[in-house]
């Protein structure tokens, strides 16, 4: 019988340049994941993303960003096509994944863990939209969930305490 994973350094990930990351590389860290997508109405909160992850990525945290296609088909490109877009427009400079599903049968496992972990209202584990946010403490367990409107600059209080948190 496998184990049930615990935190999320129970997973890995391949990054856009194909690359596979075990997120146990993240170990210590306090985290931000989202699932992103280039042609949405909440794109530009890549903007806040990578503002949120400037303040404080030397003390300590990281936004990881996943792109999915899922939701209006409003992240159709390849992984080159996604990087640059990112990098060109909002300069990010946060780890961005290859593009997963984050629900159905082919539910990427990181996600099948967060969203058990942190379901969202009425105890409803589906991802709802693009640029749902999940947030991670030090210790690799989810300490938030928060809705696609929610803008990042909205969570930098949050991270701000998880952070300060040594």
């Amino acid at each position: 019988m496998e184990a049930v994973p615990s935190t999320i350094y129970d997973f890995s990930a391949e990054l856009l340049d194909g690359r596979a990351v075990n997120l146990g590389e993240f170990r210590g860290r306090v985290l931000l994941i989202v699932n992103t997508a280039s042609k949405c109405g909440f794109t530009p909160q890549y903007a806040g993303l990578e503002e949120l992850y400037r303040a404080s990525k030397d003390r300590g945290f990281a936004v990881l960003g996943f792109p999915c296609n899922q939701f209006g088909a409003q992240e159709p490109g390849g992984a080159a096509e996604i990087g640059a877009f990112c990098q060109k427009n909002f300069g990010v400079s946060f780890p961005l994944f290859a593009r997963i599903d984050v629900n159905g049968p082919h539910t990427h496992p990181l996600y099948r863990f967060l969203k058990k972990s942190q379901p969202g209202i009425f105890r409803t584990e589906r991802i709802k939209w693009n640029f749902t946010k999940f947030l991670v403490d030090r210790n690799g367990r989810v300490a938030g969930r928060y809705a696609p409107s929610t803008a990042p600059e909205k969570l930098a209080a949050a991270v701000e305490v998880l952070v300060g948190k040594q």
